[in-house]
């Protein structure tokens, strides 16, 4: 009777719309009401009068700009401005917004401005008998041996109903036959599951094939039915049915568990022998197609693979039924629950919602004054769904938290200076309780009103320029730029470069720059050779009024390029040409150092480095240049074929990535030893005070005694033709410390000292005892260091 009572009141409400207004609270900014409404009413339905249950006035309800403040999607409730009346604005399915869920409850948001009230309205859905219960499948087919033994249960079908609560299914009912009765198991959260349980030994000989039908009943008045056919085929002897190894199965799984991941492994064993003892493992019949989606079971190994996304936000637990099989003509089959716990992760970063009121704040507002509405949510759960909103920067705004969790004003928390700060660019950032925290951030822009009071600010103080040599007349050469905080007019720069007489600008005139964009055009090439740096002013100066202007000093630095062609400075003759003529003796030995080629290069670096090679050469097999001092040397003795007269021609360049060069001509004659010490005597009578001192008592002598200056020219060819006298050698080194030798070789012979006339020696090469006086050896090493090249 009671049940009845209880089943005419539920149908009576399915079409009746309740509404209840509980008033949860009461203020001077939010309120909150809850009202009631059955699923599946049709578009315009009146929920409630939500200004009559606040008690706000009809006439300012348009004038406030009174509405529900919703989401990107369609919204389910609209309000009526002008009477304040909430209605169903699209057609709502229970089942479709709150799957599963015993309390269906759709929390709406009102808001009213100037001043700002927001009212938090809940409307409950009630569900209705709206559909029937319905099986997977129109007919399940069962092999069950025929030496099952009376007790044995088997897994049907779960009929499914999309409506909760008491039209859910609650009960199943199995047409009349004589072997099988109906256990029904409650699995709470997976509802009632039917279990066909063997009553009386089945017998293939007398009836292969039964057939029953199973009735899933709902709760509803007058109830709803879905029915499936049930076939059982009687199978052949197979006695032994596997057995799982534990009692239950219980696990923890992480969410968002990569595809592949094992959950748990069952293992089932059978006593039979072959083919009835090999064991295949596969999903209950009761497992759904969700749980098909997430998980795959091993059919050899009997692993339970993740298969899909596993959310805990979406379900937090899983139970599933995992089938043990043989192989035999007729399998036998059991069942294990293998219980699955989702374990949550912090994987969902908070939502930031933001409404803004105010796009511009007059910098005189007060402190207070509200500046937008933030809300956020977090799909996770406990600790990891719990958000603080902060504000990340040091602004006069601050966060005030709402009556209502998660909800927030942004606020002036003191007055505004748009003198300081013309725009605030702040972050909020949400941030949750997990480990390790996720976060979110919203950027909220708040501008303030602008007066000209911000003098332009260049980039860089002072600027560093380097140019190129040679650039092109007219053409940019690089640019300044400058920035002001202020806006619209008052931030528009134009450039210009004072031309006055000072010192500082007097390079301005070579230079001109654009007033827009600040490039500097240079109005000149510039010659690194003659400059080498300088610098100017640039005045930047904005649009308002008065006028703000700021200057800047820039610093330009000429690069060098190889643009300067290598000078010969030795040898030249007489008339300009890079050309020289030398003499040496005839009877000087390898390595005798004949004269220096000396060059320089006004560029500077690689540009400016010499390198000498022989261009032209006589004969290649007596002469030897070193690349790197340009040292002329003897590579052998002369003989009496050798020409009188060589001709060498030198090049010199520099190491610039394109190299530019110059030539020398050396003419070097080989003459007789006599006439060597002759020129070298005289001009070393010219050079030094003793030699000077020698010549003056060689003429006394001459002239007063003949016969001691006959003496004295029998001793000399004596020497010149002797292999033992005794020679000492004494290099005498310029004073320009420039770490080459005198062009000039002194050697005595006897109480005589003799002076040979030629090129520079390097540091290290001696005149070797024996050898005519007039020779050079060079140490092997030294002339494998001064990277001799052979003609």
């Amino acid at each position: 009777m009671e049940q009845r009572g209880c089943g005419a009141w539920l149908e009576r409400r399915q079409w009746v719309v309740f509404m209840v207004a509980l008033v949860l609270f009461w203020s001077g900014t939010s309120a909150q009401i809850k009202y009631s409404i059955s699923e599946e009413l049709k578009e315009g339905t009146v929920v409630g009068n939500i200004a009559k249950d606040l008690g706000i006035e009809l006439s300012t309800l348009t004038e406030r700009g009174f509405r529900i403040v919703s989401g990107s999607t369609e919204p389910l409730f609209q309000v009526n401005r002008n009477d304040g009346i909430l209605y169903v604005n699209r057609k709502i399915d229970r089942e479709e917004v709150c799957e599963r869920s015993s309390v269906c409850l759709i929390n709406l948001k009102t808001v009213l401005e100037n001043p700002l009230e927001i009212h938090y309205v809940a409307v409950e859905v009630l569900d209705v008998n709206d559909h029937s219960p319905s099986f997977p499948d129109k007919e399940k087919r069962l092999e069950i041996s025929e030496s099952a033994l009376p007790g044995a249960r088997f897994q049907l079908q779960t009929a499914r109903d999309p409506d909760g609560g008491i039209y859910s299914v609650q009960q199943y009912k199995l047409s009349h036959n004589d072997h099988f009765r109906l256990e029904v198991m409650d699995r709470d959260e997976d509802g009632k599951i039917p279990i066909l349980n063997l009553q009386k030994p089945l017998d293939k000989e007398s009836m292969r094939t039964h057939r029953f039908l199973l009735t899933a009943i709902d709760g509803g008045i007058p109830p709803r039915s879905g029915t499936i056919n049930i076939i059982v085929d009687v199978l052949d002897v197979n006695d032994n049915m596997p057995v799982f190894n534990e009692e239950s199965y219980s696990v923890m799984l992480n969410e968002n568990a990569p595809v592949g991941t094992t959950v748990v492994r069952v293992n089932a064993t059978d006593i039979d022998d072959d083919l009835n003892g090999e064991v295949i493992y596969s999903f209950g019949n009761n497992v759904n197609s969700k749980l098909r989606n997430l998980f795959v079971v091993d059919t050899n190994t009997g692993e339970v693979i993740v298969k899909g996304l596993i959310d805990f936000e979406v379900k937090d637990r899983y139970e599933i039924d995992i089938q043990a099989s043989d192989r035999g003509a007729v399998p036998l089959t059991t069942y294990k629950s293998v219980k699955i716990k989702i374990v949550d992760l912090n994987d969902n970063a908070p939502e930031i919602e933001v409404t803004s009121f105010s796009k511009a704040i007059p910098e005189y507002s007060r402190s207070g004054t509200t500046v937008a509405l933030i809300s956020v949510n977090d799909l996770d759960s406990g600790l990891n769904g719990k958000v603080i909103c902060s504000i990340s920067e040091d602004v006069p705004f601050k966060l005030v938290q709402s009556l209502q969790d998660n909800m927030y004003s942004v606020v002036t928390k003191s007055p505004l200076d748009r003198d300081e700060v013309s725009q605030y660019d702040f972050t909020i950032v949400a941030k949750d309780a997990g480990q390790p925290s996720l976060s979110s951030v919203k950027t909220i822009i708040i501008v303030v009103s602008d007066v000209n009071d911000n003098s332009p600010e260049f980039s860089l103080s002072p600027y560093t320029f380097y140019v190129t040599e040679n650039n092109d007349p007219g053409g940019s050469v690089f640019s300044v730029s400058a920035s002001d905080r202020d806006i619209n007019e008052n931030a528009l720069i134009s450039y210009h470069i004072p031309r006055d007489s000072g010192e500082e600008n007097k390079w301005a005139s070579f230079l001109n720059i654009n007033l827009e964009n600040g490039n500097i055009l240079a109005l000149k090439s510039f010659d690194f050779e003659r400059l080498k740096t300088f610098q100017f002013q640039v005045v930047a100066t904005d649009s308002g009024t008065p006028s703000q202007s700021t200057n800047v000093t820039v610093n330009v630095f000429i690069l060098d390029q190889n643009d300067n062609t290598p000078v010969i400075l030795y040898p030249v003759s007489a008339n300009g040409s890079a050309e020289g003529v030398e003499e040496i003796p005839r009877n000087v030995n390898a390595g005798h150092l004949v004269t220096k080629v000396r060059a320089y290069d006004a560029d500077i670096g690689y540009n400016g480095w010499l390198l000498f090679s022989l261009q032209e050469v006589t004969d290649h097999s007596l002469f030897a240049l070193d690349r790197y001092t340009g040292q002329i040397r003897t590579l052998r003795s002369f003989t009496e074929t050798d020409e009188a007269e060589h001709k060498l021609v030198i090049l010199v360049k520099d190491n610039g990535n394109v190299s530019l060069s110059a030539t020398a001509t050396v003419i070097i004659n080989v003459v007789d030893p006599k006439e060597a010490f002759a020129a070298s005597d005289v001009k070393s009578s010219v050079k030094d005070e003793e030699e000077n001192s020698v010549t003056f008592y060689l003429i006394i002598t001459l002239g007063s005694v003949s016969t001691l200056f006959l003496i004295s020219i029998i001793v000399l060819i004596v020497m010149q033709c002797s292999k033992t006298t005794d020679y000492s050698s004494k290099y005498l080194q310029d004073a320009n410390n420039d770490g080459t030798l005198c062009h000039s070789i002194q050697y005595r012979s006897g109480d005589n000292r003799y002076m040979l006339v030629g090129p520079r020696m390097s540091i290290g090469s001696t005149i070797v005892p024996g050898s005519n006086g007039n020779t050079l050896v060079i140490p092997e090493h030294s002339r494998l260091a001064s990277g001799e090249v052979r003609c």
